[in-house]
């Protein structure tokens, strides 16, 4: 016990001397961890243990007696609460603070203090504080402004000190009441309970100030929260309130807080919600109406209200998805008409629906259960509000007689989803197996859900949970997983292209000879499109098994009813059209079939026709949806399933002229290329093959011999088809880049591209911003009352506008470190509100122009109006000149007094004079300018700086000097004696008075202008290149290009259209630690060291910024604790970190607090000059509310309670964002232990910092149970949402970053939602991104160059023309209400929705949505930087799109959509990553059908035909892939957007750097990865989120780590096309020799290279001959480590070749496997027949005597494998064996050398052959392995595993090896991949680290 008292006393010294060093400014900014830190959660839920410690801190210092007392009590209050210390971290706590309290606070000098005196001491301490804190005048105050109720003032230090003072009284009155329980009655305990009594009376002030609120403190009033002012917000909170004609709620029920009952407390007595999901959706309810009433622009009335307006548009728009399902189901809505009820009746329904969305958990993602519930609890609550008393509805009640609306109605539904969640096997059961949340939410879908009944019926078949193998079937769609979704859900693109493709190739055989037979021939495309059509029905009966018993009648009926119309169709239609071809062949034909066939083709397709018109265009659309005849209606139904969602996916008819024009020109580019160089040319070399007289095989031949060469003729056209079914896609890539572009220079981008043209064009930017991104009540404001209405003086007025927002956007910069203090001073321009009449720009413009114009007039010999003229050609000359002029009379003027005004005023009116006279070269001696400035510099030198008697003095005699320059020097001689012979002057001088007093400048007008014109005049180097960093120079270049571009007009801020902003995070880096910064990799590079090369001009700027010189090293910083905070937070914001992302998105507040300052100024209500701009509106209580009605911003912190339960550094830093950013809100998730099973409960709650820091919490809501029944992003997302608020949210990813220039136009996109973008509003708004880790490395760059291709060019042309652009990620702004009231902003189900964010968008558009993209703002994004996590976010992305193709919302999509809009869903979604795959297959095809033609003789055999042929068709369609496969059509729209934004020149040289570092490369190895996880994913599932790491990528990745990553994905691959290669150069035959083989199969060669070395030659120190040497001793020991369990596969072999077989599963995955393992046999087939052994001999038995060879060559491996664990004897006597066989073995093979015909090549050959026959057969056996492991035989399979991957990886590091022997390699590398100061840095650390450990030694 006596360590733990010490250990307690050591903390609690250090904690005490670390919040007296935070207190003084010393220390951390951090979140306070005294004894307020260290309470149990146990003990600080139930009581207020945690604020009395809290007090006893502050007063630590004041009265340390007091602080005793507080300890005790809080003891004693955790002793009452836990007498037993059963609660975790109790006992520790207890004990700890007993340590405190009798080591520290109970003594005092040495001496014990006397507690019998405790309650008088601390009532004279209670006493003096609120003497000390004014308390009792602050109450009387708050009552003035209670009771007026529109007069508020205040700042935010003040709010800040008055709360901390309310938090400690409190504290002190509720210990107070304890103690006076045993005070003396008639001495201190009467004096104490009076003060009570008279507290509870009016402890409004109190109360009002600790009551935990969100955004509006609705419990109580608060006086430092401005909110409550707002007009809207009153009118709000009067709406709900509860009336006379409300049933009365009984007397025991507790309101609450102070304020009135209302609504909703109505409704948590009926349905049991609650408290805080009440309170929660009050807040959420008063903040809608609210800013509902508010965008009606309506003038302001002394009564505030909601309009009626306000009502009906939130009623709607909340509603509007229950209205629409009860429509579609057709039944009555709970109310009758809009008009029949009342305004009380509408918010009592919106109220209802928010507290079932926001109590419904995962539920929520079933936006039509919402929608049930909603119907029936709105019907009972009708019945409820007749009666004159509230009374509980029935439907939730629970057993003991209470109402519950969690255990009633959610938890029920929520247990059967967890049920069905438990049958996913955490995901790798088939999607078949189980319900997901689409299934249960499409229940509801359909009449039937009403046999739930009401209450819902828990034996139900819906609520029934799974009974062993027996399930609930699914809804209305299965996601089996088969390649066959991809024709079932496209199968109008396919039949098209395959209808295309027939037609083509009979018009190409027919010679385009068009007659009668022709289009017979033609006419054939009628069965084929019948059969294709029967197929696709065909594929709807066999993959909607395991639905039929729960979907609709209607739905299985048109199954079979279009399955049999197919059926019969395709069997007439066949069989009339084989009658039409008998016809040709009759003499004299009536042509009866023929003219049947036509008529029924021709009648088909009218109806199809008629019908999709009705269906699909625009026009037609509105007459078939009014259309209610059976007939009508059935057909329709034939044509196109009805679901919920899905309907009305139409556009108008100019968007549809559109996107078919521009498919329209794809199609016809793609079938021209098909036809003229990939089909015609076949159509020869196909005859003359056919033709061909049957020839000798060279292998023994099954297939060909008696049907015309068969497989000669696929190989020669495989290939051809392949490319033929993707390159389309390549048609899309080309146009669209083209499109895009032109779109592109439309909009205005890149008009301004350079910080030259910033400068240029600066004159045009105040009133481009005035125009688009002021508000029309700032542009009202005559900013100078003796303004005019000219063009100067509106330039000056746009300029005042302008000027605020500039400077901030300056400051930003500069706190970020991209720009300097002088940089600054040069960027900020001038308030512009001043007396001086023109317009001030930044210096930056003005630089050195004064200097030159001196120049210029010193020069000048001309005239007056010439010497104008020369300064004019440089406009900003001409400004600074006049500036000059007006600021030089301005200063004199107020500085001077007396004779020497009037000596100003007379030089000034002389000057005036002689330019009206254009005498000014006579009147002054221009020459000595350059002396008169000088003096003046001396002068305005001394005016920057603080007043002193010493500078006063010096500022005279400087003002005297210049006084002596202008009249002796400067002026003509007749002026010069006029003024030396004033009287007054001269009396003056003489007596001394001349100029011998300055009036220091004071006004800041004057000292702005000191200041300005001192660096005006003295500024000599040109700021041509400032600012120099380029990332403030982007951002400043696409700002002001932005001005210039198209955007909704910006409304005031308090009519704005509100949003949040959310950000999930899970357990990424939310700040870097010091430890973090510091610590170095193996090449001795730390983070820190990393940042401070790359980012060297940011490391200075930081350092001057925090008031440290150049050479200040890390440790140096660590010496001082705020430093080294300031140092992680550099780091910190240059990293993809969640402190990065919340600085950018608290952005928003920022701009609108600024905004909303400046209107309110505007009105009136706020009298604060714009030179004190910046602290006005930061300090502005107004303006601080104003933006926090507007925006909201929560970070869902999934465990975020678990990491401060375990302390973690995540928790601790959490904390400091909350402390840093007041208006940011935190929510998790909680779990509490309950009962003695393990049986927990979770909370989701929102928390923000209290006054001292800590986490307050605000609310805390129930969960039905773990919310974690889906993928864990969305979960997170969805727990939280309900705490978000406004009309519109936008979701962040915690690796984005935003900037303020870019939130000052916020507003202006949200107006886009009112905006016309078609026949429907926007529901998102795709925003522009920017990716800035393009310049960490080489890697990076590409894929920051790819990602900002598709972030801009591409969704430009999804959005528009084309009408797909989905929902792609972040940073997309959302319809609030339209997406929660719909399911949420993504979907959950578990695998399925891996790619969770698409499937937003999917809902969207199915509902009915309308989604578009905007370029003038921009939010920044982080991206994967190393290979490795590039690879991993690829394969998480294509097997996220293997996810889709199997899913319900691509086929509803893919039906339902128009052709043409159909087909530009395709290939910008799952058709891309198909179109990836057909590249690689492609290769494969290509070369096993030439290994094909070598192996069978074929090729020699038609060698002829080929010279004949060109082969033209071949080299069309290799070419074209090969294009595909280095990525020239990606990086296309990427050039083409070099070009817009960067203009040509900069667009090449980027490319060609790109070619330089090895890009394509790059998109080679991408390539693979996305066809080897999208593959996959479809054949066998194994989709899953894959942690990619957002670190600063600078370390080596070992060779074993690589291996492991790449092997299956890549290697295996590239080794087998590799294989293919080396057998077509051995076999194959070609005229041309080995260059044709060389120029035919590069890009296979290529393919291979990069597959196998790309992860190698973009590793850092991947050729470093020490680092070489060490990853090969790290693989060969992984490669030999044994596995077991626990063992992981980063450790062994074993373990990992175990884990790489997970993903075979099921039966039919076995099957699919066996099948493609059997292309390896073809290589033992076909090399065994070209042995010279064999001869000619084509004989089967070949091959069988190949596979004795093949068995005995297996059992000599595994006997010189085999290891005998027995005794020494075996292992002897099995290397007798071992030597024997070997000298055996060898002898035959020599004999057979020498007396057979069996050749070394021959050797080499059956190795070839071998192989692969091997890696078959492992593959089999690993495919089938519980067979195996049957036999016995797994042993063995695994140690040929282990073989293989050994042969596999030597082969990989051989090339790596030897290339590591040349230094130069290893530098080369460096440069490639790393920018040239990080080259050098890498080198330097290097060097380093070699004489560190010199050193050690």
């Amino acid at each position: 016990m006596a360590r733990v008292y010490s250990n307690w006393d050591r903390l609690v010294r250090a904690t005490l001397r670390r919040e007296q060093l935070r207190d003084s400014g010393q220390g951390h900014e951090r979140v306070n961890s005294g004894l307020a830190g260290a309470v149990p959660p146990s003990l600080g839920r139930a009581t207020n243990i945690d604020a009395i410690l809290q007090a006893a801190d502050e007063i630590q210092s004041e009265d340390p007696n007091v602080a005793r007392i507080l300890c005790e009590q809080a003891y004693s209050m955790a002793q009452n609460l836990d007498p037993n210390s059963d609660g975790r971290g109790v006992l520790q706590f207890k004990t700890g603070l007993m340590s405190v309290i009798k080591q520290k606070l109970a003594k005092r000098d040495g001496a014990s203090i006397n507690r019998d005196r405790d309650i008088e001491r601390l009532w004279q301490f209670y006493q003096l504080y609120k003497r000390r804190h004014r308390v009792d005048d602050i109450q009387r105050e708050e009552q003035k402004w209670r009771e007026s109720g529109t007069a508020f003032s205040s700042n935010v230090g003040e709010i800040l000190k008055m709360r901390k003072v309310f938090a400690t009284l409190r504290a002190l009155i509720e210990v107070l009441e304890v103690l006076s329980r045993d005070a003396d009655p008639n001495g201190v305990g009467r004096s104490i309970r009076e003060e009570l009594g008279r507290i509870k009376k009016a402890d409004a002030t109190l109360s009002a100030e600790l009551t935990p609120y969100n955004i509006v403190p609705l419990e109580a009033q608060s006086m430092t929260n401005a909110i409550n002012v707002f007009p809207e917000v009153r009118g709000a909170i009067q709406a709900i309130r509860y009336t006379e004609h409300f049933p009365k709620l009984p007397d025991d029920f507790e309101i609450s807080g102070q304020r009135d009952a209302d609504m909703f407390d109505l409704l948590e007595y009926i349905f049991g919600f609650q408290k805080d999901n009440v309170r929660n959706q009050r807040e959420h309810l008063v903040l809608t109406l609210s800013n509902a009433q508010s965008q009606l622009s309506l003038p302001s009335q002394n009564d505030p209200k909601i309009d009626e307006k306000a009502v009906n548009e939130v009623f709607l728009k909340v509603l509007d998805n229950y209205i629409k399902w009860c429509k579609y189901l057709r039944i009555r809505l709970v109310y009758n008409k809009l008009e029949a009820i009342n305004r009380d009746r509408k918010l009592f329904l919106v109220s209802l629906y928010f507290l079932i969305w926001g109590e419904a958990a995962n539920v929520r993602f079933l936006p039509e259960c919402i929608c049930y519930i909603f119907h029936n609890m709105a019907k009972e609550l009708d019945a409820k509000l007749d009666h004159g008393e509230a009374v509980r509805a029935d439907s939730c009640v629970i057993e003991n007689g209470s109402v519950s609306f969690l255990d009633r109605i959610i938890s029920p539904i929520y247990a059967a989803m967890s049920a069905e969640t438990l049958r996913n096997n955490n995901g790798k059961a088939a999607h078949s197996e189980w319900r997901n949340y689409d299934d249960f939410n499409e229940y509801f879908w359909t009449p039937g859900c009403f046999e739930l009944s009401w209450p819902m019926k828990t034996e139900s078949k819906f609520l029934t949970g799974p009974k062993g193998r027996k399930r609930t079937g699914k809804s209305s769609f299965v996601e089996h997983r088969t390649y066959l979704h991809l024709f079932r859900s496209f199968h109008r693109l396919w039949i098209f292209m395959v209808i295309m493709f027939q037609a083509l190739a009979i018009i190409a055989f027919r010679k385009e000879h068009l007659d009668k037979d022709t289009f017979k021939i033609l006419l054939s495309a009628g069965p084929t499109y019948a059969i294709m059509n029967f197929i696709e029905s065909f594929l709807d009966v066999v993959l909607m098994y395991g639905a039929y018993s729960m979907a609709r009648g209607m739905a299985i009926s048109r199954v079979f009813i279009k399955f049999f119309w197919w059926g019969l169709g395709s069997v007439f239609v066949v069989y009339v059209y084989v009658q039409v071809l008998q016809e040709r062949t009759k003499r004299n034909s009536d042509e009866f079939f023929y003219r049947l066939y036509v008529l029924v083709l021709g009648s088909y397709a009218a109806v199809r026709l008629i019908f999709g018109l009705l269906v699909k265009l625009p026009a037609c659309h509105s007459l078939s949806e009014m259309s209610d005849q059976f007939f009508f209606q059935f057909f329709k139904w034939i044509y196109q399933e009805r679901y919920f969602v899905g309907r009305g996916l139409f556009e108008n008819i100019s968007d549809y002229c559109r996107y078919v024009a521009f498919w329209l020109i794809v199609l016809a580019s793609k079938f021209t290329f098909a036809y003229f160089l990939q089909i015609r040319p076949l159509v020869r070399p196909t005859k003359t093959i056919i033709d061909l007289p049957s020839f000798e095989y060279s292998w023994h031949d099954i297939v060909s011999k008696s049907n015309d060469h068969a497989l000669t003729i696929v190989s020669l056209w495989a290939p051809v088809v392949a490319i033929y079914l993707m390159d389309i896609h390549i048609w899309y890539t080309l146009l669209s880049a083209i499109i895009g572009g032109v779109m592109g220079a439309k909009a205005r981008l890149g008009e301004i591209r350079s910080i030259e043209m910033v400068h240029k064009r600066f004159e045009s930017f105040p009133e481009a911003f005035a125009k688009n991104l002021v508000s029309p009540v700032v542009k009202r404001v005559p900013f100078d009352q003796h303004a005019s209405q000219d063009g100067q003086d509106m330039n000056k007025a746009y300029a005042a506008m302008f000027s605020p927002f500039w400077n901030e956007i300056i400051k930003s910069l500069r706190e970020e470190d991209y720009i300097s203090n002088r940089e600054m001073d040069l960027l900020s321009i001038p308030s512009n509100t001043g007396s001086l009449g023109l317009v001030q720009w930044p210096l930056f413009l003005l630089c050195s122009k004064i200097l030159v114009a001196i120049d210029l007039a010193m020069e000048c010999t001309e005239t007056q109006d010439v010497l104008w003229r020369q300064i004019c050609d440089d406009e900003y000359m001409a400004y600074a000149v006049q500036e000059c002029y007006y600021s030089i009379q301005n200063i004199l003027n107020s500085m001077i007094d007396g004779e020497g005004r009037r000596w100003v005023e007379r030089v000034f009116m002389e000057i005036i004079n002689s330019i009206h006279e254009g005498s000014l070269a006579i009147t002054l001696n221009l020459k000595k300018l350059q002396l008169v400035v000088s003096r003046f510099t001396a002068l305005t030198g001394l005016l920057i700086r603080n007043e002193t008697p010493d500078l006063a003095k010096g500022a005279a005699k400087a003002m005297f000097d210049f006084y002596e320059v202008v009249t002796h020097d400067l002026l003509s001689h007749d002026l010069r004696e006029q003024l030396d012979t004033w009287n007054i002057l001269a009396r003056a001088r003489n007596e001394g008075r001349l100029f011998s007093r300055i009036e220091w400048p004071r006004d800041p007008e004057i000292v702005e202008q000191v200041k300005r014109l001192h660096l005006l005049l003295t500024v000599k180097d040109a700021a041509a290149n400032v600012p120099k960093n380029l990332e403030a120079r982007r951002r400043l270049e696409f700002f002001t290009n932005s001005l210039f571009m198209d955007m909704p007009q910006a409304r005031p801020v308090a009519e704005m259209v509100p949003f949040s902003v959310f950000t999930p995070y899970y357990s990424e880096t939310v700040i870097y630690s010091s430890s973090e910064l510091r610590s170095e990799n193996e090449d001795g590079i730390s983070t820190l060291f990393y940042l401070q090369k790359i980012f060297p001009d940011e490391w200075e700027n930081f350092l001057e910024r925090i008031g440290r010189s150049d050479s200040t090293g890390d440790v140096d910083l660590q010496e001082s604790a705020t430093d080294a905070l300031e140092l992680r937070f550099w780091v910190s914001f240059r990293g993809q970190t969640l402190a990065r992302t919340v600085r950018g998105m608290m952005y928003y507040r920022r701009a609108l607090m600024l905004q909303s300052f400046l209107e309110r100024r505007g009105l009136g209500v706020d009298d604060v000059s714009l030179t004190n701009m910046p602290r006005g509106f930061e300090a502005s209580p107004e303006a601080r509310a104003q933006a926090d009605l507007k925006f909201t911003y929560v970070v869902s912190c999934q465990i975020y309670g678990q990491q401060k339960q375990q302390k973690k550094p995540e928790a601790t830093d959490i904390a400091l964002l909350l402390q840093r950013f007041e208006a940011l809100r935190v929510a998790f998730i909680h779990s509490e232990d309950v009962g003695v099973e393990g049986k927990k409960e979770f909370y989701s709650k929102l928390v923000k910092a209290d006054i001292h820091g800590k986490d307050q919490e605000i609310y805390s809501i129930k969960l039905p149970g773990d919310p974690k029944l889906g993928e864990g992003k969305p979960e997170n997302q969805n727990h939280a949402i309900v705490f978000t608020r406004g009309e519109a949210i936008q979701t962040i990813d915690m690796n984005q970053d935003n900037y303020l220039e870019e939130a000052i136009k916020m507003r202006n996109l949200l107006e886009e939602f009112h905006g016309k973008h078609g026949i429907r509003r926007p529901t998102i708004l795709g925003v522009r991104e920017h990716v800035f880790t393009g310049s960490v490395s080489s890697l990076a760059w590409f894929m920051s160059n790819q990602e900002t291709s598709f972030v801009t060019l591409g969704q430009r042309v999804l959005a528009y023309p084309l009408k797909v652009r989905m929902h792609y990620g972040h940073p997309d702004v959302f319809d609030r209400v339209f997406h929660i009231t719909r399911g949420g902003i993504s979907k959950a189900s578990r695998v399925i929705n891996i790619s969770e964010d698409i499937y937003a968008g999917f809902n969207s558009t199915l509902r009915q949505g309308n989604i578009t993209h905007h370029e003038y703002i921009q939010v920044g994004k982080g991206r994967d930087v190393g290979l490795n996590q590039i690879a991993l976010f690829e394969g998480k992305v294509a097997g996220g799109n293997g996810e889709q193709v199997l899913s319900r919302d691509v086929y509803r999509i893919g039906q339902l959509f128009d052709f043409f809009r159909m087909m530009s869903f395709y290939f910008t979604t799952v058709g891309f990553y198909v179109c990836t795959m057909m590249t690689v297959l492609t290769v494969y095809v290509f070369l096993y059908g030439r290994v094909y033609l070598a192996f069978s003789g074929s090729d020699r055999a038609i060698s002829r035909v080929a010279k004949m042929s060109g082969n033209t068709a071949l080299d069309a369609a290799l070419n074209a892939q090969f294009l595909v496969q280095i990525g020239i059509f990606t990086a296309v729209p990427m050039v083409m957007g070099f070009i817009l934004e960067l203009g040509l020149l900069k667009a090449i040289f980027s490319f060609i750097t790109m070619q330089f570092q090895l890009c394509s490369v790059f998109f080679t190895f991408s390539l693979g990865t996305r066809t080897h996880y999208f593959g996959r994913t479809i054949l066998h599932g194994g989709a899953k989120y894959r942690a990619t790491g957002r670190g600063f990528v600078v370390q080596h990745i070992k060779f074993a780590d690589n291996y492991r990553l790449y092997s299956r994905s890549h290697f295996v691959k590239a080794f087998e096309v590799a294989l293919l290669l080396i057998v077509y150069i051995a076999y194959g035959y070609t005229d041309g020799g080995a260059v044709s083989f060389v120029l035919l199969t590069i890009s296979s060669w290529f393919l291979v290279i990069s597959w196998l070395f790309a992860p190698y030659i973009f590793n850092p120190s991947g050729f470093e001959w020490q680092k070489t040497v060490e990853d090969f001793d790290n693989w060969v020991s992984w490669l030999m480590y044994k596995g077991g369990v626990g063992v992981k596969g980063e450790l062994s072999w074993e373990s990992w070749w175990e884990e790489e077989q997970m993903h075979i599963q099921t039966l039919r995955g076995r099957i699919l496997e066996t099948i493609l393992s059997l292309r390896f046999f073809m290589f033992q087939y076909g090399i065994v027949y070209k042995l010279n052994l064999t001869g000619k001999d084509t004989s089967l038995a070949i091959y069988g005597y190949s596979w004795i060879v093949l068995v005995a060559v297996v059992l000599l491996f595994k006997l010189f494998w085999y290891s005998p664990r027995k005794s020494s004897n075996i292992l002897l006597a099995l290397r007798f064996l071992q030597g024997v066989v070997s000298l055996t073995v060898i002898a035959l093979i020599a004999l057979a050398i020498a007396l057979t015909d069996l050749s070394i090549p021959d050797m080499f050959a059956c190795v070839l052959g071998f192989i692969p026959t091997g890696w078959a057969i492992l593959s089999l056996a690993i495919t089938w392995k519980r067979l195996i492991k049957l036999f016995g035989l797994w042993e063995t399979v695994r140690e040929f595993g282990r073989i293989y991957d050994a042969a596999m990886g030597m082969l990989i590091f051989a090339p790596i090896a030897l290339l590591s022997w040349f230094p130069f390699i290893s530098t080369f590398q460096s440069r490639l991949l790393f920018n040239q100061a990080f080259s050098r840095g890498l080198e330097i650390s290097i060097i380093l680290a070699g004489n560190r450990a010199n050193v050690e030694t």
